[in-house]
């Protein structure tokens, strides 16, 4: 790999690992709102944006961060195999693909399903509220 391309790799690899991290980082506010509001439309507008973020920033991000390091360990010296650091950031990685598409798709797709469809007035029901006491 040429200097030019492995600078241009690197670069890459560090803005969508920072962005996944950045949107994570909107998504637990977003998160902490939904689960603290007491606002239905707050509650609602929250997990629905969750399900967008997680969608088409959080996982793109994450694919992108895995791909642009494995293009790194590819195609430079470092390899994956040859440092321990190289392998355990593969592995977390890796890991943290995984939970993340389980999330997604096990939990998260189906709170902003369950909220899109209930009405405002049933998100708040006394029986509902007197569970959250």
């Amino acid at each position: 790999m040429t200097p030019a391309l492995r600078k241009l790799t690197m670069t890459a690899h560090v803005t969508f690992s920072v962005g996944w991290l950045g949107a994570v980082a909107a998504f637990l506010v977003l998160s902490i709102a939904g689960l603290t509001s007491h606002d239905a439309e707050v509650v609602r507008g929250a997990y629905l944006s969750m399900n967008l973020m997680s969608r088409f920033v959080i996982i793109p991000m994450c694919f992108a961060a895995l791909a642009t390091g494995l293009l790194q360990v590819l195609g430079t010296p470092w390899g994956l195999f040859r440092y321990y650091w190289i392998l355990v950031k593969f592995g977390l990685v890796s890991f943290a693909t995984v939970a993340l598409l389980i999330h997604q798709f096990a939990v998260m797709a189906v709170a902003a399903k369950r909220v899109s469809g209930t009405a405002a007035e049933a998100m708040f029901s006394p029986q509902l509220i007197a569970l959250k006491a």
